[in-house]
């Protein structure tokens, strides 16, 4: 069969293997997500709402910190509703039309997230190494146009990878090895060569790796070097703090995302796969808003402003 030629394509059913066939195991894993999920988006929504809230917050530092909490609610819910519904049904099915929809809305959204964070190094660059003229710099029209780069990229990237995933030839099994739809299990699922779109995927996400990973390692060699210069202990270290939440950030995800798809297809690993898009999916969304609420003071006054006012 060959999807886009068929007038029936849209009825076709996946079945998603998931991640483990142990029924015990799955409502330990059900109780764990759905834990994962709430305090993902209770604490990406109320970091949200400081920040809308509170004028102090009101910069371009947590502007771009806004959105990232944003996308991390977007691109968690594109994966984790589906996969807690397929844990309490006898069978984990998908059709092909939500399938499209789950991997291009989780690979527009991740994409999205990996640029933004590199436009939150120059950010931090631009505020350590150029404090005098760092408001003449990262004015608010420039700050929109990086979020509006960032969404307009990310999702057009998606856009090609979700397309020449969907243009293969699928003739054998429809069991996709995962719990959700991503490019690589779903391209094992192909009788055609997919050799084509193994390479448009690889130039296209090793370009936007090497612009996004180029600007924070210029941004950072420029602020470390910076840093090194003060002259003050104690300086040297609160301007290392206001960089150390983001460093994690990118660390974080940048890793993962080089290990899933800067790798032949032949190498996917499917039980080491699936921990570490768990990881990615579900785990650093939830931890985004630890990382840059517990170690910012900025964060902590405007929560504590909060509570002041609507329970004192």
């Amino acid at each position: 069969m060959h999807f886009p030629s068929s007038n029936q394509s849209l009825n076709i059913i996946f079945l998603l293997e998931g991640l483990t066939k142990d029924p015990t195991l799955e409502a330990v894993l059900f109780i764990m997500f759905l834990v994962i999920y709430i305090f993902t988006i209770f604490g990406n929504g109320g970091l949200i709402f400081l920040i809308i809230k509170i004028p102090a917050l009101h910069t371009p530092m947590y502007f771009f910190l806004q959105h990232l909490s944003f996308i991390d609610i977007c691109y968690t819910s594109v994966i984790i509703p589906r996969t807690l519904s397929n844990f309490l049904a006898k069978e984990k099915t998908i059709t092909l039309l939500a399938c499209a929809v789950q991997m291009y809305f989780y690979g527009a959204y991740f994409n999205t997230e990996a640029l933004l964070l590199a436009a939150m190094a120059y950010d931090r660059y631009v505020a350590i190494c150029k404090p005098l003229i760092y408001h003449a710099i990262i004015k608010r029209e420039v700050c929109h146009i990086f979020i509006c780069t960032c969404y307009a990229v990310g999702f057009f990237n998606s856009f090609i990878h979700t397309g020449n995933t969907f243009r293969q030839t699928y003739c054998n099994s429809l069991k996709i090895s995962h719990f959700y739809c991503d490019v690589a299990p779903v391209l094992k699922l192909s009788c055609s060569d997919t050799s084509m779109t193994e390479l448009v995927i690889y130039v296209i996400v090793g370009v936007n790796s090497f612009v996004c990973v180029a600007t924070i390692v210029t941004s950072y060699a420029y602020i470390f070097s910076a840093i090194l210069r003060i002259q003050s202990g104690q300086g040297r270290l609160k301007a290392f703090t206001t960089c150390s939440s983001h460093l994690i950030s990118v660390g974080t995800l940048f890793g993962t995302l080089m290990y899933m798809y800067l790798r032949p297809n032949s190498s996917y690993s499917n039980d080491q796969d699936k921990v570490v898009s768990v990881f990615y999916t579900m785990v650093i969304p939830m931890l985004n808003p630890i990382i840059y609420s517990f170690r910012n003071k900025d964060v902590q006054k405007a929560f504590l402003k909060i509570i002041e006012k609507h329970i004192v």
